[in-house]
Protein backbone atom coordinates (compact mmCIF):
# COMPACT_ATOMS: atom_id res chain seq x y z
CA UNK A 1 0.00 0.00 0.00
CA UNK A 2 1.27 3.40 -0.74
CA UNK A 3 1.60 5.88 1.86
CA UNK A 4 0.19 9.12 1.89
CA UNK A 5 3.33 10.89 3.16
CA UNK A 6 4.22 13.35 0.40
CA UNK A 7 7.59 12.59 -1.21
CA UNK A 8 9.89 15.95 -2.23
CA UNK A 9 10.87 15.25 -5.75
CA UNK A 10 11.15 18.39 -8.36
CA UNK A 11 7.95 19.08 -10.13
CA UNK A 12 7.53 19.70 -13.87
CA UNK A 13 8.20 23.15 -14.58
CA UNK A 14 5.60 25.57 -17.01
CA UNK A 15 4.85 24.24 -20.46
CA UNK A 16 4.17 25.46 -23.55
CA UNK A 17 2.59 24.60 -26.43
CA UNK A 18 5.78 25.14 -28.09
CA UNK A 19 7.25 22.51 -25.80
CA UNK A 20 5.39 19.78 -27.96
CA UNK A 21 6.89 17.21 -30.61
CA UNK A 22 5.38 17.70 -33.91
CA UNK A 23 5.24 15.08 -35.81
CA UNK A 24 3.68 14.03 -39.45
CA UNK A 25 1.53 11.03 -39.14
CA UNK A 26 1.11 9.03 -42.55
CA UNK A 27 -2.11 8.01 -43.80
CA UNK A 28 -2.67 4.70 -43.10
CA UNK A 29 -4.65 1.53 -44.78
CA UNK A 30 -7.34 0.47 -42.33
CA UNK A 31 -8.75 -1.87 -44.92
CA UNK A 32 -5.75 -4.90 -44.52
CA UNK A 33 -5.69 -6.14 -41.24
CA UNK A 34 -2.71 -5.33 -38.79
CA UNK A 35 -0.02 -6.87 -37.51
CA UNK A 36 0.29 -7.85 -34.11
CA UNK A 37 3.67 -7.41 -32.80
CA UNK A 38 3.66 -7.60 -29.61
CA UNK A 39 1.51 -9.69 -26.87
CA UNK A 40 1.08 -9.53 -23.16
CA UNK A 41 -0.85 -12.16 -20.89
CA UNK A 42 1.13 -13.66 -17.89
CA UNK A 43 2.22 -10.01 -16.87
CA UNK A 44 -1.45 -9.73 -15.87
CA UNK A 45 -2.10 -13.17 -14.16
CA UNK A 46 -1.23 -14.09 -10.31
CA UNK A 47 -1.46 -17.07 -8.27
CA UNK A 48 -4.15 -14.96 -5.86
CA UNK A 49 -5.79 -13.58 -9.13
CA UNK A 50 -5.74 -15.99 -12.18
CA UNK A 51 -8.13 -14.16 -14.11
CA UNK A 52 -6.99 -10.58 -13.39
CA UNK A 53 -8.33 -8.21 -16.23
CA UNK A 54 -7.19 -5.31 -17.79
CA UNK A 55 -9.26 -2.14 -17.33
CA UNK A 56 -7.34 0.53 -19.63
CA UNK A 57 -4.16 0.98 -21.44
CA UNK A 58 -2.45 4.48 -22.98
CA UNK A 59 0.62 5.56 -24.80
CA UNK A 60 2.56 7.99 -22.95
CA UNK A 61 2.99 11.51 -25.03
CA UNK A 62 6.11 10.82 -25.95
CA UNK A 63 5.75 7.67 -28.06
CA UNK A 64 7.91 5.66 -26.02
CA UNK A 65 6.00 3.38 -24.02
CA UNK A 66 1.96 2.65 -22.79
CA UNK A 67 0.48 2.31 -19.16
CA UNK A 68 -1.64 -0.46 -18.16
CA UNK A 69 -4.28 -0.63 -15.24
CA UNK A 70 -5.51 -3.71 -14.20
CA UNK A 71 -7.87 -5.19 -11.18
CA UNK A 72 -5.11 -6.13 -9.65
CA UNK A 73 -4.84 -2.31 -8.27
CA UNK A 74 -1.27 -2.06 -10.10
CA UNK A 75 -0.08 -0.18 -12.95
CA UNK A 76 2.85 -1.24 -15.40
CA UNK A 77 4.72 0.56 -17.69
CA UNK A 78 6.01 -1.06 -21.18
CA UNK A 79 8.79 0.56 -22.82
CA UNK A 80 9.48 0.15 -26.69
CA UNK A 81 12.95 -2.14 -26.81
CA UNK A 82 13.72 -0.47 -30.10
CA UNK A 83 15.94 2.75 -29.68
CA UNK A 84 14.86 6.04 -30.63
CA UNK A 85 11.03 4.80 -31.11
CA UNK A 86 11.70 2.76 -34.46
CA UNK A 87 8.95 0.45 -35.62
CA UNK A 88 9.90 -3.16 -34.86
CA UNK A 89 11.77 -5.14 -37.11
CA UNK A 90 11.09 -8.70 -35.76
CA UNK A 91 7.55 -9.25 -34.68
CA UNK A 92 6.72 -11.68 -31.89
CA UNK A 93 5.86 -15.35 -32.41
CA UNK A 94 2.20 -15.24 -31.23
CA UNK A 95 2.24 -19.46 -30.50
CA UNK A 96 5.19 -18.40 -27.67
CA UNK A 97 3.54 -18.92 -24.74
CA UNK A 98 5.88 -16.29 -23.26
CA UNK A 99 4.60 -12.40 -23.19
CA UNK A 100 6.58 -10.52 -25.68
CA UNK A 101 8.95 -8.91 -23.03
CA UNK A 102 9.00 -7.91 -19.29
CA UNK A 103 7.13 -4.78 -17.62
CA UNK A 104 10.19 -2.19 -17.56
CA UNK A 105 7.90 -0.84 -14.06
CA UNK A 106 5.03 -1.84 -12.02
CA UNK A 107 3.45 0.41 -9.44
CA UNK A 108 1.14 -1.01 -6.79
CA UNK A 109 -2.21 0.95 -5.42
CA UNK A 110 -3.96 0.26 -2.27
CA UNK A 111 -7.79 0.08 -4.28
CA UNK A 112 -9.21 0.16 -7.38
CA UNK A 113 -7.84 2.43 -9.91
CA UNK A 114 -10.44 5.36 -11.21
CA UNK A 115 -8.14 6.82 -13.63
CA UNK A 116 -4.99 7.69 -14.68
CA UNK A 117 -2.87 10.16 -16.73
CA UNK A 118 0.10 11.18 -18.56
CA UNK A 119 1.73 14.43 -18.17
CA UNK A 120 0.82 16.49 -21.17
CA UNK A 121 4.52 17.20 -22.12
CA UNK A 122 6.14 13.77 -20.49
CA UNK A 123 9.54 13.12 -22.13
CA UNK A 124 11.51 9.79 -21.20
CA UNK A 125 14.66 11.83 -21.69
CA UNK A 126 13.76 14.21 -19.30
CA UNK A 127 13.05 12.46 -15.53
CA UNK A 128 11.45 15.81 -14.55
CA UNK A 129 8.83 15.74 -16.59
CA UNK A 130 8.46 11.65 -16.98
CA UNK A 131 5.41 11.42 -14.65
CA UNK A 132 1.78 10.40 -14.64
CA UNK A 133 -0.87 11.19 -11.98
CA UNK A 134 -3.30 8.07 -11.08
CA UNK A 135 -6.90 8.04 -8.33
CA UNK A 136 -7.62 5.51 -6.55
CA UNK A 137 -10.45 4.56 -4.31
CA UNK A 138 -10.34 6.08 -0.88
CA UNK A 139 -6.76 7.81 -1.93
CA UNK A 140 -5.81 11.17 -2.49
CA UNK A 141 -4.33 11.63 -6.13
CA UNK A 142 -0.76 10.27 -6.80
CA UNK A 143 1.59 11.57 -8.94
CA UNK A 144 4.09 8.56 -10.34
CA UNK A 145 7.72 9.01 -11.60
CA UNK A 146 7.50 6.96 -14.35
CA UNK A 147 11.49 6.64 -14.67
CA UNK A 148 11.83 5.23 -11.10
CA UNK A 149 8.52 4.09 -10.18
CA UNK A 150 8.42 5.90 -6.79
CA UNK A 151 5.57 8.49 -6.06
CA UNK A 152 6.37 11.75 -6.16
CA UNK A 153 3.92 13.81 -4.34
CA UNK A 154 0.18 13.61 -3.58
CA UNK A 155 -2.97 15.76 -3.97
CA UNK A 156 -5.49 15.90 -1.32
CA UNK A 157 -9.47 16.73 -1.10
CA UNK A 158 -11.43 16.52 1.83
CA UNK A 159 -15.15 16.07 2.18
CA UNK A 160 -17.50 17.75 4.92
CA UNK A 161 -16.05 15.20 7.84
CA UNK A 162 -12.31 16.17 7.18
CA UNK A 163 -11.56 12.61 5.63
CA UNK A 164 -10.27 11.99 2.46
CA UNK A 165 -12.46 11.76 -1.12
CA UNK A 166 -11.19 10.17 -3.73
CA UNK A 167 -11.18 11.79 -7.17
CA UNK A 168 -13.22 9.86 -10.26
CA UNK A 169 -11.25 11.52 -13.07
CA UNK A 170 -8.47 13.30 -13.43
CA UNK A 171 -6.50 15.36 -16.35
CA UNK A 172 -3.86 17.65 -16.81
CA UNK A 173 -5.02 21.11 -18.38
CA UNK A 174 -2.82 21.91 -21.38
CA UNK A 175 -0.37 24.03 -20.20
CA UNK A 176 0.66 21.04 -17.40
CA UNK A 177 0.24 23.57 -14.67
CA UNK A 178 -3.31 22.01 -13.16
CA UNK A 179 -4.62 18.75 -11.91
CA UNK A 180 -8.09 18.99 -12.72
CA UNK A 181 -10.30 16.28 -10.73
CA UNK A 182 -13.98 15.11 -11.21
CA UNK A 183 -15.90 14.15 -7.71
CA UNK A 184 -19.71 14.22 -6.98
CA UNK A 185 -21.61 17.56 -8.71
CA UNK A 186 -17.59 19.33 -7.72
CA UNK A 187 -14.64 19.72 -9.49
CA UNK A 188 -11.13 20.60 -7.61
CA UNK A 189 -8.33 22.27 -8.94
CA UNK A 190 -4.78 21.63 -7.90
CA UNK A 191 -1.56 23.57 -8.47
CA UNK A 192 0.55 20.91 -9.71
CA UNK A 193 3.25 22.51 -7.91
CA UNK A 194 1.56 22.77 -4.76
CA UNK A 195 1.23 19.16 -3.61
CA UNK A 196 -0.86 18.77 -0.11
CA UNK A 197 -4.59 19.73 0.34
CA UNK A 198 -4.63 23.09 -0.83
CA UNK A 199 -7.17 23.30 -3.86
CA UNK A 200 -9.89 25.70 -5.40
CA UNK A 201 -12.90 23.86 -5.66
CA UNK A 202 -16.38 24.36 -8.00
CA UNK A 203 -19.82 22.91 -7.95
CA UNK A 204 -21.20 21.48 -11.25
CA UNK A 205 -24.35 22.10 -10.08
CA UNK A 206 -25.93 25.94 -9.22
CA UNK A 207 -28.45 27.25 -6.96
CA UNK A 208 -31.42 26.54 -8.73
CA UNK A 209 -30.55 22.71 -9.20
CA UNK A 210 -29.47 23.49 -12.76
CA UNK A 211 -26.08 22.27 -14.20
CA UNK A 212 -24.51 18.64 -14.63
CA UNK A 213 -25.24 16.40 -11.79
CA UNK A 214 -23.81 13.08 -10.89
CA UNK A 215 -20.37 12.35 -10.27
CA UNK A 216 -18.39 13.74 -13.03
CA UNK A 217 -16.76 10.67 -14.73
CA UNK A 218 -14.53 11.70 -17.74
CA UNK A 219 -12.65 14.60 -18.96
CA UNK A 220 -10.77 16.17 -21.79
CA UNK A 221 -9.63 19.40 -22.97
CA UNK A 222 -9.77 21.04 -26.22
CA UNK A 223 -6.77 21.38 -27.97
CA UNK A 224 -7.13 24.45 -30.22
CA UNK A 225 -10.01 26.38 -28.20
CA UNK A 226 -7.97 27.72 -25.67
CA UNK A 227 -9.73 27.57 -22.35
CA UNK A 228 -12.16 25.12 -22.94
CA UNK A 229 -12.91 21.48 -21.50
CA UNK A 230 -15.79 18.66 -21.67
CA UNK A 231 -16.88 16.91 -18.69
CA UNK A 232 -19.04 13.60 -18.96
CA UNK A 233 -20.56 12.58 -15.48
CA UNK A 234 -22.16 9.27 -14.56
CA UNK A 235 -25.84 11.37 -14.78
CA UNK A 236 -25.77 10.72 -18.84
CA UNK A 237 -25.20 13.93 -19.46
CA UNK A 238 -21.58 15.97 -21.30
CA UNK A 239 -21.19 19.50 -20.40
CA UNK A 240 -18.67 22.29 -21.71
CA UNK A 241 -17.17 24.19 -19.06
CA UNK A 242 -14.43 27.54 -19.04
CA UNK A 243 -11.11 26.21 -17.65
CA UNK A 244 -10.27 29.75 -16.28
CA UNK A 245 -13.66 30.02 -13.74
CA UNK A 246 -15.19 26.62 -14.91
CA UNK A 247 -18.62 28.78 -16.10
CA UNK A 248 -20.91 26.10 -17.62
CA UNK A 249 -21.38 26.91 -21.19
CA UNK A 250 -23.93 24.14 -22.08
CA UNK A 251 -24.90 20.72 -21.02
CA UNK A 252 -25.37 18.28 -24.00
CA UNK A 253 -28.20 15.21 -23.38
CA UNK A 254 -28.59 12.28 -25.20
CA UNK A 255 -26.66 8.94 -23.93
CA UNK A 256 -28.85 6.25 -22.38
CA UNK A 257 -26.30 5.12 -19.95
CA UNK A 258 -23.20 7.12 -17.55
CA UNK A 259 -20.32 8.86 -19.69
CA UNK A 260 -17.66 6.95 -19.34
CA UNK A 261 -14.98 8.69 -21.85
CA UNK A 262 -14.79 12.12 -23.82
CA UNK A 263 -12.19 13.27 -26.58
CA UNK A 264 -12.03 16.47 -28.46
CA UNK A 265 -11.48 15.74 -32.61
CA UNK A 266 -7.63 16.88 -33.35
CA UNK A 267 -8.83 20.50 -34.56
CA UNK A 268 -10.93 21.09 -31.64
CA UNK A 269 -14.40 21.42 -32.94
CA UNK A 270 -15.85 18.61 -32.48
CA UNK A 271 -16.46 16.20 -29.34
CA UNK A 272 -16.55 12.76 -29.41
CA UNK A 273 -18.48 11.22 -25.96
CA UNK A 274 -19.26 7.11 -24.80
CA UNK A 275 -21.23 5.94 -22.08
CA UNK A 276 -21.86 2.73 -20.42
CA UNK A 277 -24.34 0.95 -21.46
CA UNK A 278 -24.88 2.86 -24.11
CA UNK A 279 -24.55 1.39 -27.93
CA UNK A 280 -23.45 4.54 -29.50
CA UNK A 281 -20.73 7.26 -29.66
CA UNK A 282 -21.77 10.63 -30.07
CA UNK A 283 -20.24 13.45 -32.23
CA UNK A 284 -21.01 16.96 -30.88
CA UNK A 285 -20.22 20.09 -32.55
CA UNK A 286 -19.26 22.28 -30.32
CA UNK A 287 -19.51 25.49 -32.49
CA UNK A 288 -23.43 24.09 -32.55
CA UNK A 289 -24.70 22.34 -29.74
CA UNK A 290 -28.59 21.81 -30.28
CA UNK A 291 -28.17 18.23 -32.13
CA UNK A 292 -25.68 15.84 -32.35
CA UNK A 293 -23.39 15.21 -35.72
CA UNK A 294 -24.39 11.04 -35.72
CA UNK A 295 -23.89 8.58 -33.87
CA UNK A 296 -21.43 5.24 -34.32
CA UNK A 297 -22.27 2.34 -32.92
CA UNK A 298 -20.38 0.68 -30.18
CA UNK A 299 -20.95 -2.85 -28.17
CA UNK A 300 -20.66 -2.13 -24.61
CA UNK A 301 -21.76 -2.48 -21.14
CA UNK A 302 -18.69 -1.53 -19.68
CA UNK A 303 -16.46 1.56 -19.59
CA UNK A 304 -14.45 1.44 -23.33
CA UNK A 305 -11.60 3.78 -23.77
CA UNK A 306 -11.58 5.19 -27.55
CA UNK A 307 -8.68 6.66 -29.28
CA UNK A 308 -8.58 8.96 -32.34
CA UNK A 309 -5.41 8.90 -34.77
CA UNK A 310 -3.00 11.45 -34.89
CA UNK A 311 -4.28 12.84 -38.22
CA UNK A 312 -8.06 13.38 -36.98
CA UNK A 313 -9.54 11.34 -39.62
CA UNK A 314 -10.66 8.29 -37.68
CA UNK A 315 -11.68 7.12 -34.62
CA UNK A 316 -10.60 3.60 -33.02
CA UNK A 317 -12.62 1.45 -30.63
CA UNK A 318 -13.36 -2.00 -28.77
CA UNK A 319 -16.49 -3.72 -27.58
CA UNK A 320 -17.74 -6.78 -26.07
CA UNK A 321 -17.17 -8.92 -29.21
CA UNK A 322 -13.19 -8.76 -29.12
CA UNK A 323 -13.17 -6.69 -32.39
CA UNK A 324 -11.47 -2.97 -32.31
CA UNK A 325 -13.96 -1.11 -35.09
CA UNK A 326 -12.43 1.72 -37.10
CA UNK A 327 -14.30 4.79 -38.12
CA UNK A 328 -14.54 7.73 -41.02
CA UNK A 329 -14.75 10.93 -38.31
CA UNK A 330 -15.84 13.06 -41.09
CA UNK A 331 -19.02 11.04 -41.75
CA UNK A 332 -19.47 8.28 -38.68
CA UNK A 333 -19.39 5.29 -41.13
CA UNK A 334 -17.67 2.46 -40.53
CA UNK A 335 -14.47 1.54 -41.98
CA UNK A 336 -13.32 -1.74 -41.02
CA UNK A 337 -12.01 -3.96 -38.41
CA UNK A 338 -10.40 -6.57 -36.79
CA UNK A 339 -10.03 -9.60 -33.98
CA UNK A 340 -7.80 -8.24 -30.83
CA UNK A 341 -8.77 -10.13 -28.27
CA UNK A 342 -11.68 -13.13 -28.01
CA UNK A 343 -12.51 -11.06 -24.72
CA UNK A 344 -13.94 -7.63 -24.09
CA UNK A 345 -11.53 -4.98 -25.97
CA UNK A 346 -11.76 -2.23 -23.26
CA UNK A 347 -8.81 0.46 -24.15
CA UNK A 348 -7.93 1.21 -27.43
CA UNK A 349 -5.25 3.77 -28.03
CA UNK A 350 -3.20 5.04 -30.79
CA UNK A 351 0.96 5.29 -31.18
CA UNK A 352 1.25 9.28 -30.96
CA UNK A 353 3.31 9.48 -34.77
CA UNK A 354 4.00 5.74 -35.24
CA UNK A 355 1.50 3.63 -37.28
CA UNK A 356 1.16 1.63 -34.26
CA UNK A 357 -1.78 1.24 -31.33
CA UNK A 358 -2.20 -0.57 -28.10
CA UNK A 359 -5.23 -2.41 -27.00
CA UNK A 360 -6.31 -4.16 -23.85
CA UNK A 361 -9.06 -6.78 -23.06
CA UNK A 362 -11.03 -8.06 -19.94
CA UNK A 363 -13.88 -7.76 -17.74
CA UNK A 364 -15.01 -9.00 -14.33
CA UNK A 365 -16.12 -12.93 -14.07
CA UNK A 366 -17.84 -14.45 -12.05
CA UNK A 367 -16.46 -18.15 -11.96
CA UNK A 368 -18.88 -20.91 -11.31
CA UNK A 369 -15.99 -23.92 -9.97
CA UNK A 370 -17.48 -27.01 -12.16
CA UNK A 371 -16.77 -30.45 -11.14
CA UNK A 372 -14.15 -29.11 -8.49
CA UNK A 373 -11.81 -27.53 -10.94
CA UNK A 374 -11.51 -24.11 -8.81
CA UNK A 375 -8.24 -22.87 -11.15
CA UNK A 376 -10.25 -21.85 -14.05
CA UNK A 377 -7.51 -19.60 -16.08
CA UNK A 378 -8.92 -17.86 -19.54
CA UNK A 379 -6.77 -18.09 -22.48
CA UNK A 380 -3.76 -15.88 -23.36
CA UNK A 381 -5.93 -13.97 -25.84
CA UNK A 382 -8.03 -12.61 -22.79
CA UNK A 383 -6.61 -10.25 -20.21
CA UNK A 384 -4.15 -8.98 -22.50
CA UNK A 385 -2.16 -6.06 -24.09
CA UNK A 386 -1.25 -6.02 -28.03
CA UNK A 387 0.72 -3.98 -30.38
CA UNK A 388 -0.82 -3.49 -33.36
CA UNK A 389 1.54 -2.22 -36.43
CA UNK A 390 -0.59 -0.88 -39.44
CA UNK A 391 0.11 -0.81 -43.25
CA UNK A 392 0.52 2.45 -45.02
CA UNK A 393 -1.69 3.70 -47.55
CA UNK A 394 -5.16 3.93 -48.27
CA UNK A 395 -6.65 1.13 -51.04
CA UNK A 396 -9.85 -0.59 -50.67
CA UNK A 397 -7.86 -3.58 -52.59
CA UNK A 398 -8.27 -5.81 -49.91
CA UNK A 399 -12.26 -5.40 -48.81
CA UNK A 400 -14.86 -7.04 -50.46
CA UNK A 401 -17.97 -5.84 -51.91
CA UNK A 402 -19.81 -6.36 -48.58
CA UNK A 403 -17.05 -4.47 -46.69
CA UNK A 404 -15.29 -7.39 -45.04
CA UNK A 405 -11.76 -7.92 -44.68
CA UNK A 406 -10.54 -11.09 -47.04
CA UNK A 407 -7.28 -11.57 -45.71
CA UNK A 408 -6.41 -14.66 -43.68
CA UNK A 409 -6.84 -15.01 -39.95
CA UNK A 410 -3.56 -16.59 -39.65
CA UNK A 411 -1.35 -13.50 -41.37
CA UNK A 412 -2.20 -11.77 -37.60
CA UNK A 413 -2.91 -14.60 -35.12
CA UNK A 414 -5.41 -17.37 -34.65
CA UNK A 415 -7.78 -15.99 -32.09
CA UNK A 416 -9.99 -18.38 -31.02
Amino acid sequence: MVEEEEVQHSLPEEATEAGKPEYSWPLLNFHVLPQRIYHFHHHFTTPTNPNNFLKGVKWSPDGSCFLTSSDDNTLRLFTLPESEGSIPLDPCSLASENDSFAATLVMGEGESVYDFCWYPYMSASDPVTNVFATTTRDHPIHLWDATSGQLRCTYRAYDAMDEITAAFSIAFNPAGTKIFAGYNKCIRVFDLHRPGRDFESYSTVKDNKEGQMGIISAMAFSPSHTGMLAMGSYSQSTAIYREDNMELLYVLHGHEGGITHVQFSRDGNYLYTGGRKDPYIFCWDVRKTVDCVYKSSENTNQRILFDIEPSGQHLGTGGQDGLVHIYDLKTGQWVSCFQAASDTVNGFSFHPFLPLAVSSSGHRRFVIPDDGNEDLCLSGNENCASVWRFSFGSTMDDVTDDGIIHQSQSEYGNME
